[in-house]
Parts: structure tokens; sequence; C-alpha cells
């Protein structure tokens, strides 16, 4: 007795230093929880890529997997550094347009080359002014002194939130290369040490990857649907710049928060303001209803080919997990579902009541197989060899 109480003694402080060293591994990785979970999402996603390339390379794993990175790298600042230099480029020109219109015509000859819908309230804004010139510009030289804390505060707040941006990015992208030359090594280690039957594990991995590629690639398609749909819409309403501004829809149609549809109705209230409001209207309507609602038509399609799953299941995964968790969350929702209906296919496929095959013969009064009367072995259904074999009790006369 002395020794079995010892046993559960041990066992059960055994168990509580399990659980510490969980709580304290959580502690340690809550930082980088997000990079690692994208680290892991895009690794399997590329994994097939870099099979294929480290057998190209002749088993070089660190180049395959550096090149997989690199270009991870490329397709997210290309595009990113395009579109900052055309924003810069387009802003130098208009500071300079400003600058050289005031200094050849002058503030009224500034306003009288505004679109007339903005024109109009500006000259009646300057008319309704009651300062002269100097107290105005004395005035507008306080709003700007008084406001200069304010505008710091919101530029270093930019500033920190870019940092934080770029360094779980790069967090990111360490994970990344360590999960594609470490990936097989780990899954082999995690089923090895799982405490459920060999390959459930596995298979739990493999719905996880499934799942991961086919959100992954619906999002980055669905992005790509809006980002047409908005350019087709901006060619229709000629729209100046349209290819840019179709590049900002297809990156903001990345995020949920914001999503494309936002880049359409700023368009149509420049048409607005520039004297078009025939092409303002439209640009809102094909925002509103074309862009906007693509996103719950096409991604639900999109992914539910991957996680082989009933649309309506993947849509309020979808929204269920951006609700919960955020922009992460178009990733969690669909692993939780995944991961619960693998769950319930593996209980039933290993653990549950065997279903009837299609080629059992069916029972007499319809009972299901597996019941008592399909124990009773009867004559017309066994061949002579099993006759001689088994046994067989004649079935007693009808006493009626």
């Amino acid at each position: 007795m002395t020794g079995m109480a010892t046993e559960q003694t041990a066992r059960r402080v055994f168990t509580g230093l399990i659980l510490l060293s969980i709580v304290l591994l959580a502690l340690v990785v809550q930082p980088f929880a997000k990079a690692f979970f994208l680290a892991a999402v895009l690794a399997g996603t590329f994994y097939g890529i870099y099979s294929s390339l480290k057998r190209k390379l002749r088993g070089r794993s660190s180049l395959a997997a550096g090149i997989i990175v690199s270009g991870v790298v490329l397709a997210l600042l290309l595009p990113l550094g395009g579109l900052t230099a055309f924003v810069v480029s387009e802003v130098s020109d208009g500071v300079k347009f400003v600058s050289d219109t005031v200094q050849r015509e002058g503030v009224e000859g500034l306003i009288g080359k505004l679109p007339g819908p903005v024109r109009g309230p500006v000259e009646g804004l300057l008319e309704r002014v009651p300062l002269e010139q100097a107290e105005l510009d004395e005035t507008l030289q306080q709003q700007v002194s008084s406001q200069g804390g304010t505008a710091a505060r919101a530029v270093t707040g930019v500033v920190a939130a870019t940092g934080s941006i770029a360094f779980q990015a790069v967090m990111m992208l360490i994970a990344l290369f360590f999960l594609l030359t470490e990936g097989a090594r780990l899954v082999s280690w995690v089923e090895s040490v799982s405490p459920l039957r060999r390959g459930q594990t596995a298979e739990i991995l493999r719905e996880f990857r499934s799942v991961s590629v086919a959100v992954l690639v619906s999002s980055v398609a669905t992005a790509g649907v809006q980002a047409a749909a908005a350019l087709v819409g901006f060619l229709i309403a000629r729209v100046p710049a349209s290819l840019f501004f179709a590049g900002v829809a297809f990156f903001l149609a990345l995020i949920p928060a914001v999503g494309a549809a936002i880049v359409v109705l700023v368009a149509a209230a420049l048409m607005f303001f520039s004297g078009h409001p025939w092409a303002a209207l439209f640009l809102a309507i094909w925002g509103t209803v074309v862009v906007g609602l693509v996103d719950n038509i096409v991604k639900p399609l999109l992914a539910k080919r991957g996680m082989h799953q009933h649309g309506a299941i993947v849509f309020f995964a979808l929204l269920g997990g951006l609700a919960a968790f955020g922009t992460v969350g178009l990733l969690l929702g669909p692993l939780i579902v995944a991961f619960f209906l693998a769950l319930v296919r593996i209980y039933e496929r290993d653990y549950g009541r065997p279903t009837p095959r299609p080629g059992d013969p069916a029972t007499p009064g319809g009972a299901a197989p597996g019941g008592t009367e399909s124990l009773i072995i009867r004559p017309s259904v066994l061949s002579a060899e099993t006759r001689e074999r088994v046994p067989v009790t004649p079935t007693p006369p009808d006493s009626h």
C-alpha cells in the first residue's frame, strides 16, 4: 500500500510539473504566437515547393528554404515598395503644384483651380472669416503649434506600430525557415510523443495543413478577384491611376476590417469632388454591391474545395473566427472547425460502433445488423462446404 501511494503521489507531482511547464512555455511563446502561427501556415503551404526544390538541389535543405523565404520577402516588399514610391511621387508633384500656383497667382489662383463642388464651399468659408490676413496667419500658426504635440504622438505611434509589425515579420520569416528545414522531424517527434494511436496525430496535422492552405489560397485569390472587379469599375468610371487604386484594393482586401470596397468608395468621393457626380454614383454602387459582396461569395466557394466541408460551415467558420480572434481568426476559425470534425471522424472510425456496409444482407424485420437476429445462421445462406463444418439446427415446424 505504501508503494502504491508513493507511486500515485509521484504521478500527481509529475502531472503538476507538466502543467507548470505548459504554462511557462505559453508565456515564452505568447509574444511570438501570431508570427509562429503564420509561419506554420506558410510552411504547410510551401512545403510541396520546398520538397521539389530540395530534390533539384540534391538535398540542400537550407538553400531550398532560403529560396522560399527570399521569395516571400520579395512578394511582400516589391508591391509595397512600388505603391510607396507612387504615393511619394504623387504627393511631391502635388506639393510642387500648390507651391508654384501660390507663387504665381496667389491663394485666389489656387482656389480658382479647385473643382466646382469644392471651390464654392471654400470661397464661402473665406468670405465668412472676419479676420484680416495677418490675424488669419497668426491664428493658423497658433492652431498648428497647439496641435504639434498631438501630431508628434501620432507619428510616434505609427513608427512604433510599424516597428512592431516589422519585428513580427522578421520572427515569422526565421520561424518559416526552420519549419521548412526541420518540419518533417518535428512532425515525427510530435507523433512519437503523442498519446493518440499511431497515425491519428499525423491525420490531424494533415487536416490542419489542408485547411490552412485552402484558407490562405482562397484569401489571396479572393483579394485578386476583388481587385480585378474594382479595376473594372475604375476603368468604366475613367478614374485616374486606375492600376494604383486596384493595387491598393488588393492589399486592403487582405485586411478583413478594411476591405477593398473602401478604396472604391474613396475613389467615388474623389470623382464627386472633381466634378463627376454620375461616375461617383456608379462607383459607390459598384463598390458596395459588386466589390463588397464578392468576398462573402467567392472566399467560401474557394475555401470549401480544400476543406471538403459544406459552404455554409466554411462561411460561418470564417465570420466566427474573425469575430472571436480578429484578423488571424480567418485562419483559426476554419482550423478549429476542422479540428473538431477530424476528431469526430477519428472517433467514429476507431472507437465508435461499426457501421453496416452496403453489401451486408438485410436482416428480417428491419433489425439493424449486429442485433440478436443477425446471430441466427440460416441454412439457405450457407454454402455446401460451410454446412459440412458448421452444424445447423433445423428449424422446428410450426405447431399451428
